[in-house]
């Protein structure tokens, strides 16, 4: 009973963390106080989350490592640090939510970094979502109608993730092009949310992506391959097409 009490606290700590990300990638339409707060928000959430998961960082350090784990071990490292970064750098800058530790880095750096790791804690934190979908879903397309328009469906929002992901210049905040995020404050609240979910689905689907590849490259899978490949080639297909449409 207790066991299933902490999936169940689990499951919503993890659902919070993402609507509270999604609404933090959305700065035009919260503004800055209301961001300051659901940062410090997500950032009581994400303590908690640690909390619940003390056990994985507990065995660490035990066991072998196959691709698998090395890969996640590697993607929630590399989440932690950049959402670590993320929290002190908007904390640097606060005005609203702890002005006492305004200053506490310099503000030039602060906002630098707050903009390029927000970025990268939004991707990374996609695949490591991703990472769990393949446990998370086992079982449930056993019928093959229901497998194709499930395919069809991840290929067509996975190409239009990152059809905005490109249009919405995210690339140059990854990689420090410019210092200075650009938000079409005119654009639809929904939209905006719209967009960002894609995105955040997109990565997903490569986080997804990662276990069932190493599982049918273990196994010499050639129709689970077959079949990733189909979805790449799905979702590349449409970025191409709203790349010449719109």
């Amino acid at each position: 009973m207790q066991a299933k009490k902490t999936r169940i606290i689990k499951r919503i700590v993890d659902v919070s963390m993402t609507v509270l990300l999604l609404f933090l990638m959305a700065y035009q339409v919260t503004g800055e106080k209301l961001h300051e707060w659901i940062g410090i928000g997500m950032t009581a959430v994400l303590i908690l989350h640690h909390i619940l998961n003390l056990k994985w960082y507990a065995s660490l350090f035990r066991g072998k490592y196959n691709a698998y784990r090395t890969v996640t071990v590697v993607i929630n490292t590399l989440l932690l640090v950049s959402i670590t970064l993320t929290a002190l750098c908007g904390m640097a800058m606060s005005a609203y939510a702890v002005p006492f530790m305004y200053g506490m880095l310099p503000v030039t750096f602060a906002r630098r970094f707050h903009l390029v790791m927000s970025f990268w804690s939004f991707v990374l934190m996609g695949v490591h979502l991703g990472l769990h979908v393949p446990a998370m879903t086992a079982g449930m397309f056993r019928n093959g109608k229901a497998k194709w328009i499930a395919a069809a469906a991840a290929a067509l929002v996975t190409g239009i993730g990152f059809w905005c992901f490109f249009r919405n210049r995210i690339p140059d905040y990854l990689f420090f092009r410019t210092p200075f995020a650009f938000f079409d404050y005119e654009k639809a609240a929904v939209v905006v949310f719209l967009e960002n979910l894609s995105i955040l689905t997109a990565f997903a689907f490569l986080g997804a992506c990662c276990p069932v590849t190493i599982r049918a490259l273990g196994k010499h899978d050639d129709r689970a391959m077959t079949g990733i490949a189909a979805l790449v080639i799905g979702a590349a297909v449409v970025v191409l097409v709203l790349s010449l449409i719109i």
